[in-house]
């Protein structure tokens, strides 16, 4: 199925079309293609607006189609996952608002793994992954949120205890204008914990959590509270 033949009106049971998380699926093998959708399509709130088989046409299938979410491999021939989201970055088609990057990866230790998320990209799934892994994966990232794996987010959690490399000066200005209530709400998005663990650390409510996650991505210019892990990770100690 291509991108444009994959672009269709959908009747959903009882959701209208406006509450579905429109899906874009991009892979270069078409059976990998297939096998998404199909399980993507057969929940209410998930419809596959289109697919692509590498990032070049992802690019512009997005540009057009302006799906919730793109499924995309990592590792594609031609133009892969991660020049895709760069791409999608420098044309303003990613981020709050716009839509997210969920990377697909057959490996847990990929080495694009932290450039990936660095690059805005909303979570990293493994394909071995389960079908409520995958479902719950993509509705996480339509949300706003995170959404790794757990072998994903040990390595994020282990890069920054082995203090791979020392900040960047770009980096470290980043950080400038943050409070350091901010700072501590970044430090824990780092860790791994969720707006609701977040509140219960710093005994705060869940709606001050909140305004403190979306002041935290832009002061930082982070798109997604993955890319302010990662950040993070880097940064603070």
């Amino acid at each position: 199925m291509t991108a444009a033949s994959a672009s269709r009106p959908r009747c959903r049971g009882s959701l209208p079309v406006s509450e579905q998380i429109s899906v874009l699926v991009v892979d270069d093998e078409p059976i990998i293609r297939a096998g998404l959708s199909a399980i993507l399509d057969s929940q209410a709130d998930i419809t596959v607006a289109g697919t692509a088989d590498d990032g070049a046409e992802a690019v512009e299938v997005c540009a057009r189609l302006r799906p919730d979410v793109l499924l995309m491999d990592i590792r594609m021939p031609r133009r892969n996952g991660l020049w895709a989201l760069a791409e999608l970055g420098r044309r303003g088609l990613l981020g709050p608002g716009r839509s997210r990057v969920l990377m697909l990866t057959t490996f847990d230790l990929d080495e694009y793994v932290d450039d990936a998320l660095a690059a805005g990209a909303s979570g990293f799934l493994l394909k071995n992954s389960s079908y409520e892994e995958l479902t719950g994966a993509v509705r996480a990232a339509a949300a706003g949120h995170s959404a790794l794996s757990p072998a994903v987010t040990q390595r994020i959690i282990e890069g920054h205890l082995s203090g791979r490399r020392r900040p960047s000066d770009q980096e470290l200005a980043r950080l400038r204008d943050l409070t350091e209530r901010e700072a501590d709400v970044l430090r824990l998005i780092r860790d791994g914990l969720s707006n609701a663990e977040i509140a219960d650390r710093l005994v705060v409510s869940l709606h001050t959590v909140k305004t403190h996650v979306s002041r935290v991505l832009t002061k930082t210019g982070c798109q997604s509270r993955a890319q302010a892990a990662v950040l993070a990770r880097n940064t603070l100690s």
